[in-house]
């Protein structure tokens, strides 16, 4: 795989995503030349992952880059690359990259009408913008999306994938929305399920829930993956409907704003059951029943 020419990078912006993969770029030795920020929070994030990099207005940053880095939130991305392209800040030559998860390359038209080539390069990661993130992307690998057919801008994005530390993984454009949707389902409602367990512990008087539920969840983690449906355990998986009961009755009481999230997750955990054979049919009908009965009372 050809490494890129050394290219000048210009990162908007200096979020978490884009201060971590402008740094990665620049320890791979090309030069970052200009970043945008506003926010406190992304000025001191640009000061510790991009220091000496100057801060400039988004087509400033874009008009002196050969590399472009778009790290924006999905819905700002389209209106921000409509605004550069209406500012003449694009032009014939530049790689233009977008960090979104949930878009192809469409959403760069504008840059391409200019003469750019596009790119998605999709970090499947979630950073805090702390230098440690460097070293996360060591071990994560990027979706990336280039033009069905162009070989070389799909090598372009798979090199400099390469070059940050991660591992390329070539994403057709019509698969993102799914694959953006997978990964929020599993990344981002883990976080929230964490954080609702730690919240009912407490509620139960028990002190550094964090400490009893790493081991815990780090190995029904690490089984999930391992071994997928055959890795399910607990009350549903064993048709324990008394013990499910008990469940719902004291979420009723103590958190009813949690029972719709438990019920919802407890049917798929019976449907997956089912199908791989640890839960029989009756069983399997039974805690549905149950649980049916228990969204009618919520």
């Amino acid at each position: 795989m050809n490494r890129p020419a050394r290219l000048a990078v210009g990162v908007v912006s200096a979020g978490r995503v884009g201060s971590v993969l402008g740094a990665a770029l620049a320890r791979a030795g090309h030069t970052v030349v200009a970043a945008s920020g506003v926010s406190d929070a992304s000025v001191r994030r640009a000061e510790r992952l991009l220091p000496g990099v100057p801060l400039r207005p988004p087509d400033e940053v874009v008009s002196s880059a050969d590399l472009v880095l778009l790290a924006l939130p999905d819905d700002v991305l389209a209106p921000m690359v409509a605004g550069l392209a209406r500012a003449g800040a694009f032009r014939q030559g530049q790689i233009v990259v977008h960090t979104c998860g949930a878009h192809g390359i469409d959403v760069l038209r504008p840059a391409v009408d200019a003469g750019a080539l596009p790119l998605a390069l999709h970090p499947v990661m979630t950073f805090t913008g702390a230098p440690e993130d460097l070293q996360r992307l060591d071990s994560c690998t990027v979706g990336v999306t280039a033009a069905d057919g162009d070989d070389a801008a799909w090598n372009v994005g798979e090199a400099l994938t390469v070059e940050m530390g991660a591992e390329p993984v070539r994403l057709p454009a019509a698969a993102r929305p799914l694959y953006h949707a997978a990964l929020s389902h599993g990344a981002n409602h883990l976080a929230t399920l964490v954080a609702d367990c730690v919240e009912l512990l407490r509620r139960g008087g028990v002190g550094e829930p964090e400490r009893l539920l790493a081991p815990l969840l780090s190995a029904a983690l690490d089984n999930a993956l391992r071994h997928g449906d055959r890795a399910l355990t607990g009350p549903v998986a064993r048709g324990d409907t008394g013990t499910v009961d008990t469940h719902l009755r004291v979420l009723a009481e103590r958190a009813p704003e949690l029972l719709p999230a438990y019920t919802a997750l407890a049917g798929r955990t019976a449907t997956r059951a089912h199908r791989a054979g640890l839960l029989g049919q009756d069983d399997a009908a039974a805690i549905t029943e149950l649980l049916d009965d228990g969204r009618e009372g919520q």
